[in-house]
C-alpha cells in the first residue's frame, strides 16, 4: 500500500488542486489586513472561502489522480499562514496576548530546526503524526470561533469561553506533537551511527 501511494505522488506543478491552494495562499494578505482592520465578519467570509477550497483542492487531487508534492507542501503550509495571519491580526489589535503568538510560531520554527537536523543526516521529513494533525484541527478551530464572537459580540459571552478553550488545548497538543517529532529525530539520526558501528565490529570479527 506504501509504494502504492508513493507512486501516485506526481511532481507536476499546473494541477487544478494546486492551482486552488495557490489561490488560497495568496488570499492569506487580504485575511490579514480584513482582520487588522476589525473586518471581522469579511475575514470569516474569506477563512469559509479558503476552508472550501481546502476540502474541494483535496478532492479534485484524488478524484483526478493529481495528488503532487508540492500540493502536500501548500495544503499544511496554508493552513498555518492563516493560524498565522489571524493571531497576529489578532495581537496587533490588542485582542490576543502575544505570548500566544509566539508559542505558536516558535513550535514551528522548532520543527524548522528539527528538519534542519534530518536534512544533515541525509532523511527528508518525517511523517506527520496524528497529534499534530488534531492540534492544527484544534487551532483551526478554535482561533476562528474566537473571530466569530468579535464578529457578532452578542455571541460573544459563548464563543469567546471555547474559542480560548479549544486553542490553548491546541496549542498545547502542537508542543507535545513537537516533543515527539523531537524524539523520533532523536532515534532516526542514530540508526546510521548504530549501523556503521555494526559495520565495524564485523569487519574486525572478520579481519
Amino acid at each position: 500500500m506504501a509504494g502504492e501511494s508513493t507512486r501516485a505522488v506526481g511532481s507536476r506543478v499546473w494541477t487544478i488542486p494546486n492551482v486552488l491552494s495557490m489561490l488560497r495562499l495568496a488570499l492569506v494578505p487580504v485575511f490579514l489586513v480584513l482582520i487588522v482592520v476589525g473586518g471581522y465578519v469579511s475575514a470569516l467570509v474569506v477563512l469559509v472561502v479558503a476552508s472550501l477550497s481546502d476540502l474541494l483542492d483535496g478532492y479534485l487531487a484524488r478524484r483526478l489522480g493529481q495528488v503532487t508534492r508540492l500540493g502536500q507542501l501548500l495544503d499544511p503550509a496554508a493552513d498555518r499562514l492563516y493560524i498565522f495571519a489571524a493571531l497576529v491580526g489578532l495581537a496587533a489589535n490588542g485582542l490576543v496576548p502575544w505570548w500566544i503568538v509566539v508559542v505558536i510560531v516558535a513550535r514551528d520554527v522548532f520543527l524548522l530546526v528539527l528538519g534542519v537536523v534530518l536534512a544533515s543526516h541525509g532523511y527528508g521529513p518525517l511523517p506527520v503524526h496524528q497529534l499534530g494533525k488534531v492540534a492544527t484541527f484544534a487551532l483551526f478551530f478554535g482561533v476562528p470561533v474566537i473571530m466569530l464572537g468579535l464578529a457578532f459580540p452578542s455571541a460573544q459571552p459563548v464563543t469567546e469561553p471555547v474559542g480560548w478553550a479549544v486553542t490553548l488545548w491546541g496549542a498545547f497538543l502542537y508542543w507535545w506533537a513537537g516533543v515527539i517529532y523531537a524524539i523520533e529525530t532523536a532515534r532516526v539520526i542514530r540508526i546510521p551511527r548504530v549501523a556503521d558501528d555494526s559495520r565495524s565490529d564485523t569487519l574486525g570479527e572478520g579481519g
